[in-house]
């Protein structure tokens, strides 16, 4: 059977604690500062003559609690925030047809909210100049719609 030393202890919790920061700035993804603050923690357990159980469990006991407090604030600051803008109000509105929309020739125009917008057909078919058309949603700058 292996003994474990004190000075081994050591080493491990300090090759963890250099294994998650490493992984930490490689990924800048905030996957492994959990586990990066509770091996500090275990550290700080070990250097006070902490029992390995004992350690083991203080690093996972931080390791969850860090994630349980962190996760909703880094959430919050990581994840994209949808811009509005007011293009997204013509969704739902009614348009005339400037230009006959037709998908297959990458055509098709119309006026809805006072401008003129590119357009594409929802379901492939060609609607002609004058035709009323409610907008489906948008695409990139271009109006998806379907006949009224």
């Amino acid at each position: 059977m292996v003994e474990i030393t004190q000075t081994t202890v050591y080493i491990f919790w300090a090759a963890a604690i250099l294994i998650f920061g490493i992984a930490e700035a490689v990924t800048v993804q905030l996957v492994s500062i959990w586990f990066l603050v509770g091996a500090i923690a275990a550290l700080i357990a070990a250097l006070c003559g902490a029992s390995p159980v004992i350690q083991i469990i203080i690093f996972i006991a931080v390791s969850v609690l860090a994630l349980v407090i962190t996760r909703p604030l880094v959430k919050k600051y990581i994840s994209p925030k949808k811009e509005n803008t007011n293009a997204d109000r013509v969704i739902g509105q009614i348009g005339i047809v400037t230009e006959d929309i037709d998908n297959i020739n990458a055509a098709g125009q119309v006026k809805a909210d006072g401008k003129i917008w590119t357009a594409r057909s929802i379901d492939n078919s060609i609607i002609p100049v004058g035709s009323e058309v409610i907008v489906d949603r948008i695409d990139g700058v271009k109006l998806i719609v379907k006949s009224k």
